[in-house]
């Protein structure tokens, strides 16, 4: 009879893992910038209101009204469709969801 020779267990993935990866993630501070908060203008309050408000959350109410009014583009999600408040911030009937912080931050000061 033949014997079968044993073969050495296969490494389990996380046996090759680089040693960095298992370091603990180090918490952020939060960008300055980020929170302070910013007056809008008469166009951008009549969507978002007239109270000053940091640039986050700002983006969260315009994705509010975008998401409530149904303003997203049926046949592609990243365009966003213009109606009568936000034809004055975008200044054109339909932008990408990639130029809407840039847009929107020309009405924040």
């Amino acid at each position: 009879m033949a014997t079968a020779t044993k073969k050495a267990p296969a490494k389990k993935a996380e046996d090759t893992k680089a040693p960095a990866a298992k370091k603990a993630a180090v918490k952020r501070a939060p960008n300055a910038a980020f929170s302070k908060p910013l007056t809008p203008s008469a166009a951008l309050a009549a969507v978002i209101g007239a109270t000053p408000a940091p640039r986050t959350e700002v983006t969260k109410k315009i994705w509010e009204y975008i998401k409530k009014h149904n303003l997203q583009d049926a046949a592609n999600k990243r365009n966003i469709n213009a109606d009568e408040k936000l034809k004055p911030i975008f200044k054109k009937p339909q932008v990408t969801m990639f130029e809407l912080t840039k847009l929107v931050s020309e009405h924040l000061s």
